[in-house]
């Protein structure tokens, strides 16, 4: 018996992925993760302290466990790879990813030696995840495409399928959905060879990017056809996320009964699995985020903010639950509750809200939704605080950000806006200067309607203004 080593469930000998949290299964060696610690840090009680020093104590046995047992194969000449890839195992459950690097770097110089295709592929891909985690997308790249390299050398396909998925989400990640979405057709094409479980599960990675490239009638027919497979097998877990893409669907759609009820039924079913104690609280939270996010958005769309409120603070919770330290989901949900706040009229929240997102944001490099934010705060101080240093100020910094992003369409409506509020304050010169570059973004867009409308302003301003003189 053994546990997946992201979220800790027990997984079955011949799991490709696990069928509790979505992550592919490449390494058959103990290497869980007990994923509840960051609720045991909240709750700082005396019980869940010796709980975590329990914890720390098993791990340190078995360090020293390993230890030995390398120190008596290197006596006796033998191998001491797999031994090394436990131990960085090890490493890796106590969170300590530097030194879980720095050891499957010592098992990877051992496989090379021995010219062993196959571990040294584990070696580069548990690498890649580990740079994955510590946000290092690229390096992560860098490892999973020399293990698909060496996997593809001794055939080896299903190992194969699960690294083309790592690359894929690591693309995704990074927005690269060209990529991406390349990586998971490669995986796609070749589970298609192998069986239906991995094609169905490869293909539920693909709906992701099809939601980003809005190809809605795709993902309704791998969804349709997914959640029979999931029935048939009784997969509860396939099921219930399957459900809650078919909600995200259906919420696109504009079809908000059917999102309402898809969604509602997927946490019931999530609720009676954790009562039966199938589930952990982690992987409760992992599935429940995204259902409690467009449950909320929904009852946002229909002003119903009280329900609104419960349900985005649910997703948020959720989201704290799987991660200790900061997610970019987490930034999502936070923006939800600062339109929320501002559709409710508490606009102090809102913008309260708003930064906390963009910090957010900001850390993970996502700068266009900084600007938005900005964007979006600058309205606020404008139209409902009238406060138009604030606004100009939040203006010209989400103004900066799209300019050095050529965002020409955004940086024109700002200069617009702005110009405006010169001209409501008697700036005249500051006012004309602004519509005039936003009217040259309008030409460049080939926005005629736009760019004649700012000419007229800023004659019909300068023949006033002449006027007055």
């Amino acid at each position: 018996m053994k546990n997946c080593p992201y979220c800790n469930e027990i997984i079955g000998d011949n799991w490709t992925f696990c069928h509790y949290c979505d992550k592919p299964l490449i390494v058959n060696i103990d290497r869980s993760l007990d994923r509840s610690i960051g609720e045991k840090i909240v709750m700082q009680n005396q019980y869940y302290q010796e709980e975590d020093r329990a914890f720390d104590d098993e791990i340190e046995q078995s360090i020293k466990e390993i230890d030995a047992s390398i120190e008596k194969e290197q006596i006796s000449g033998g191998s001491i790879g797999e031994l090394l890839l436990k131990k960085a195992s090890v490493y890796y459950k106590k969170r300590d990813f530097s030194e879980s690097l720095k050891i499957l770097r010592l098992a990877l110089n051992n496989f090379t030696e021995e010219d062993d295709f196959l571990n040294i592929a584990i070696c580069h891909n548990e690498m890649g995840l580990i740079h994955e985690d510590n946000g290092f997308y690229n390096d992560a790249i860098y490892h999973f495409e020399i293990s698909i390299e060496n996997l593809k050398r001794i055939n080896e396909t299903k190992k194969l399928i699960l690294v083309y998925n790592n690359t894929a989400n690591i693309f995704y990640l990074l927005k690269d959905l060209e990529h991406a979405y390349e990586y998971y057709n490669k995986a796609l094409e070749l589970a298609k060879q192998e069986n239906l479980m991995l094609e169905v599960k490869t293909s539920s990675n693909l709906v992701d990017i099809l939601f980003a490239l809005k190809n809605y009638e795709k993902i309704a027919r791998i969804l349709n056809r997914n959640i029979e497979y999931f029935r048939q097998n009784k997969d509860y877990h396939g099921i219930i996320i399957s459900m809650i893409k078919m909600g995200k669907l259906s919420y696109h759609l504009g079809n908000y009964e059917s999102s309402e009820k898809t969604l509602t039924n997927s946490l019931n079913l999530i609720d009676k699995l954790k009562i039966q104690n199938d589930l952990s609280s982690f992987v409760k939270a992992k599935l429940n985020w995204e259902g409690f996010l467009y449950l909320g958005k929904l009852h946002l769309s229909q002003n119903q903010f009280n329900e609104a409120e419960n349900y985005l603070l649910s997703s948020l919770e959720a989201i704290r639950t799987i991660e200790s330290g900061e997610d970019i989901n987490e930034a999502l949900v936070l923006k939800n509750l600062a339109k929320l706040y501002v559709l409710n009229g508490t606009y102090q929240t809102a913008i309260d809200y708003y930064n906390l997102s963009s910090e957010i944001y900001y850390k993970f490099g996502e700068d266009d939704r900084v600007a938005q934010i900005k964007y979006k705060k600058a309205q606020i101080y404008l139209n409902h605080l009238r406060d138009d240093t604030e606004a100009i100020k939040n203006f010209e910094e989400a103004l900066d950000i799209f300019e050095d992003l050529r965002y020409m369409k955004e940086s024109a409506e700002i200069l617009h806006k702005l110009g405006d509020i010169y001209i409501n304050k008697g700036i005249v010169e500051l006012a004309v200067s602004n519509w005039t570059n936003a009217k040259n973004y309008y030409q460049e867009l080939q926005d005629n309607y736009n760019a004649d409308l700012l000419d007229a302003k800023i004659n019909s301003t300068l023949e006033s203004d002449s006027n007055i003189v």
